[in-house]
């Protein structure tokens, strides 16, 4: 159902049935099966998930899984009833979104560029249509080898659970892409191949070349991620003038609620306003 009717990524696939086979293990420890487990079954496994120190964050996620899980089941008809609308939902502490400064990031793409042959030129583009974009990984690595190659001013992406979207493109990064599809075999369909060309760039290669780029940028790879890159878009945009709305449709969130973790730059650029431009704020 996730993957047929909501168009789930694979990823989500994974996470949920490893969340789904977990509780089936904890409900067969009980004597009862996942499809049939009591609510007290239910608030037992939750209720071991902080007693085993997952973040709440991840129990957030398991419980998740098992609300659709036994949504589904009402549906089909499978249960008379869906015990999970009786639970809690894991508080999770607020977090802010981790991102580099505009300093590091050109730092980051002039350190790509600084790589031997055809990895610098991999890497230079990623980098500049992840800055360009604020695209998910998974995006980035599924783009066709001609995505890039028009004068067009904007991209169609698809992104979570089959939902398209359009992304302006910068000049820098169509320029990128152009190189590297030069340097590509015509008959290859990615922008991004990996060793074996009729598969796309793995998601791990990727993540180890993007922590040789920040080490040679002087950064700590740590700090370093798509996922910090695309956090680096949202916030550098709103930084210099975006707005929370059209920063939704840009990064493909289906609620605004998501990208209100930016506040935190919209905080900041506000204080700067007023010490800028209110008529007390130099007094003293």
């Amino acid at each position: 159902m996730l993957a047929a009717e909501r168009g789930a990524a694979r990823n989500t696939l994974l996470a949920y049935d490893r969340d789904l086979l977990d509780f089936s293990a904890f409900a067969g420890s009980r004597g009862e099966g996942a499809a049939t487990a009591s609510a007290a079954t239910l608030r037992g496994y939750m209720a071991g998930l902080g007693a085993l120190g997952l973040k709440p964050r991840t129990a957030a996620r398991r419980l998740s899984a098992l609300r659709q899980f036994h949504r589904f089941l009402l549906r089909e008809g499978v249960r008379a009833d869906d015990p999970t609308g009786l639970l809690d939902s894991p508080k999770a502490g607020a977090t802010l979104p981790k991102f580099l400064s505009e300093a590091e990031v050109d730092a980051m793409l002039a350190a790509a560029i600084r790589l031997p042959d055809r990895q610098g030129i991999v890497a230079h583009t990623a980098l500049e249509i992840l800055y360009a974009t604020g695209l998910r990984i998974t995006e980035l690595l599924s783009l066709p080898r001609g995505a890039l190659s028009s004068d067009a001013e904007m991209i169609m992406v698809k992104g979570k659970g089959g939902k398209e979207r359009m992304v302006p493109l910068s000049d820098q990064a169509k320029d990128a892409a152009r190189t590297l599809t030069e340097l590509s075999d015509k008959r290859v369909r990615w922008l991004f191949p990996g060793r074996d060309p009729a598969r796309p760039l793995t998601r791990q290669t990727f993540f180890l070349l993007l922590k040789h780029v920040a080490d040679e940028a002087g950064i700590d790879p740590a700090r370093v991620s798509p996922h910090v890159l695309r956090h680096s878009f949202a916030s550098h945009l709103l930084a210099r003038g975006a707005d929370l709305r059209s920063l939704q449709m840009l990064l493909g969130h289906s609620d605004i609620s998501t990208v209100q973790i930016y506040t935190h730059v919209l905080a900041e650029r506000l204080r700067k306003l007023v010490e800028a431009h209110h008529p007390l704020a130099k007094v003293g």
